[in-house]
């Protein structure tokens, strides 16, 4: 399903609450805004004790179904086996926006929010370019 790739940002209100979801919003953008560019986020998921794999699982469903979504690794913490690391890759950050209302997303949340023990938003970027982006 199309939805995981929007996981991070709606599953921190859904699951974790406001004050999570706060640290999604533009207050406090580092990086400076230019028409047209990508958008990225980089986030952390901790798994409830050893449910790692069940929500990898859900988050790696439907990858090419994510309109405006240009990359989206799901990536095991070698350092701690609850710990799942998501780097997303969006053609702008209204796509990501776009992302997070679709009825997949909400299906990703129900199934996915009982296995989320914790969350962390690394970092939004601004991704210049690389391999397999424009």
């Amino acid at each position: 399903m199309a939805g995981r790739r929007s996981f991070i940002g709606l599953l921190a209100a859904a699951a974790l609450g406001p004050g999570v979801a706060r640290a999604f919003g533009p207050a406090g953008e580092s990086v400076a805004r230019q028409e047209n560019a990508m958008f990225g986020l980089i986030g952390k998921f901790i798994a409830a004790a050893g449910r790692r794999d069940d929500l990898a699982a859900i988050l790696l469903e439907g990858l090419r179904e994510m309109p405006g979504n240009l990359s989206y690794i799901v990536a095991n913490d070698p350092a701690d086996a609850d710990a799942l690391w998501i780097t997303e890759v969006w053609t702008d950050e209204a796509a990501h926006a776009a992302s997070l209302s679709l009825p997949s997303v909400q299906d990703a949340i129900a199934r996915g929010r009982l296995l989320v023990a914790g969350m962390e938003q690394i970092a939004r970027t601004q991704p210049l370019g690389g391999n397999g982006l424009p």
